[in-house]
């Protein structure tokens, strides 16, 4: 039984949601997304979102739990919009944008240049004394997490020093160094 899929999802205000042909539409003040399914039957009754399934078989089961999941991010997005951050912990390493470019120093012989999708606002902050802090929003989770895993992969924290770029407030496992 699925817990996560049970739980009805409130439609706050100033958010639509359209169910047509397999095809869920969210319109909120922040933006519009959609997503396909399959699977699950999605209803909406009384300014409540319900998922439910057709049968108990696996299947179903493990679909049930995700689009309710999938809709109620498309629903938080549109009305308040995620961010992701993500600090730069090493000497010289550096982030600064202009427009939608973001310029990351990370110790390699020359800066990495991204472009960063139109959907996702950056915003850098560098203060003396602190390490670089990239800022990242949207109304779109899927896409703020992704543009953020692309951010991370170029210097994955490392677990003797913990230099690298990392998530603020993640922990990481530090290892003890070579003992003489």
């Amino acid at each position: 039984m699925s817990r996560i899929g049970n739980n009805p999802i409130a439609i706050p205000e100033g958010v639509t949601i359209e169910v047509n042909d397999n095809v869920v539409n969210v319109k909120g003040k922040l933006g519009e997304l959609s997503q396909e399914y399959s699977g699950v039957e999605i209803k909406i009754e009384d300014n409540q979102v319900w998922v439910t399934r057709p049968s108990d078989s696996k299947e179903h089961k493990s679909m049930h739990g995700l689009y309710r999941s999938l809709v109620l991010n498309m629903t938080e997005g549109v009305s308040k919009g995620w961010t992701k951050e993500l600090e730069l912990v090493g000497v010289g390493y550096r982030a600064s944008h202009q427009g939608q470019k973001l310029d990351i120093a990370l110790g390699f012989s020359h800066n990495i240049v991204l472009d960063i999708a139109p959907e996702v606002k950056v915003e850098t902050v560098s203060e003396k004394g602190k390490n670089p802090i990239i800022k990242l929003s949207s109304f779109d989770k899927q896409l703020v997490g992704q543009v953020a895993a692309k951010i991370r992969s170029f210097r994955k924290p490392e677990p003797y020093k913990g230099k690298g770029v990392r998530f603020v407030g993640e922990q990481l496992r530090r290892k003890a160094g070579k003992s003489a």
